[in-house]
């Protein structure tokens, strides 16, 4: 006897970013699946999805951010449900990892939590993960199955290349991001600067500017970073380009954390505009007049397009999508 199984995709959301989901739903066309999430009287979450995922092609989106260890837990929930349920293969999408930024000891007795998250991920299920803008490619090496490292830069790159700023400098906020800040240079036509750094030891959200190494005297600046929490390395950064005669600042990141006190910081802040993307979501508190939010929905969508057909998904970045 002989099947021919036809590909089913099934698409699921936990409820930290309710929003994005929707968009990357109707960019992909199609209905986004039951979870049927609830909370016990003592805090413990449950899932139960509301269709058969038998033979299917499963993606379960959702981003770390808000009450963050809840969103995490909520995701390897809704993943163990759906091994549970037989499904062919379970993707975890995750626009922003959670732990991302713990994926080393810096100090000893410290954990590698990014790595601990990667192993939880796979016990409960996952057999691929796809995300936006890891804080270091090295976090791909976490996993033993196969990860998708998207990138939000076509998105900002594009919005940059809308705006009038003529002669401008790209500025990496401090040594580490050097490498994609030159990237995304070459791919506006304007040169690089970076701001040399450091953070005290032992301290956590302290960060003391230095130097800034490049021609930024009169020019428009566009720092590039892949998020922004207290908003600590960026007014910091912003403050030291205008000692240098910086005549405007402006910052462009992925990741939108926006941890207390980042809105008031950047409200009072010597940068006149901050782009970030929706991979988290925006709560009504932090949306300044400054803060422009773009959309990555496409990207996500186009990703799991590509898993989904089993073609390529670097070639939607052009192979700039790996570090």
């Amino acid at each position: 006897m002989e099947l021919l199984t036809k590909k089913k995709l099934r698409l699921y959301s936990g409820r930290a970013h309710p929003i994005l989901a929707t968009d990357i739903a109707a960019h992909l066309g199609v209905e986004l699946g039951e979870t049927n999430l609830r909370e016990f009287a003592n805090g413990e979450l449950h899932c139960r999805f509301g269709e058969s995922l038998r033979g299917a092609d499963v993606f379960i989106l959702q981003s770390h951010g808000g009450e963050v260890n809840k969103a995490i837990m909520e995701h390897l929930i809704m993943i163990d449900a759906a091994k549970r349920a037989s499904a062919k293969r379970i993707t975890a999408v995750c626009p922003y990892y959670g732990y991302a930024r713990q994926d080393r000891k810096a100090e000893g007795r410290e954990p590698i939590t990014a790595k601990l998250v990667a192993d939880m991920f796979q016990a409960a299920g996952a057999d691929r993960v796809v995300s936006v803008d890891l804080h270091s490619g090295q976090i791909q090496g976490f996993f033993d199955g196969p990860v998708d490292h998207l990138t939000a830069m076509p998105v900002l790159v594009n919005y940059l290349k809308e705006q009038d700023l003529g002669s401008f400098v790209v500025v990496s906020p401090d040594a580490g991001r050097v490498k994609v800040a030159e990237r995304f240079s070459q791919h506006v036509g304007a040169d690089l600067a970076f701001v040399n750094k450091y953070r005290p030891k032992g301290t956590a959200n302290t960060v003391l500017a230095r130097d800034v190494i490049g021609d930024v005297d009169g020019r428009h600046c566009v720092i590039i970073d892949d998020m922004i929490d207290t908003a600590g390395t960026i007014c910091a950064a912003a403050d030291i380009l205008h000692e240098h005669g910086a005549s405007d600042v402006w910052v462009m990141a992925t990741h939108g954390v926006l941890s207390d006190p980042a809105t008031d910081r950047l409200k009072n802040s010597a940068i006149s505009r901050v782009v970030v993307t929706d991979t988290l979501p925006i709560t009504p508190e932090k949306q300044i007049d400054k803060l422009e939010v773009l959309s990555v929905a496409g990207l996500v969508s186009d990703a799991i397009d590509a898993v989904f057909e089993d073609t390529s998904v670097s070639e939607i970045f052009g192979g700039e999508n790996q570090s």
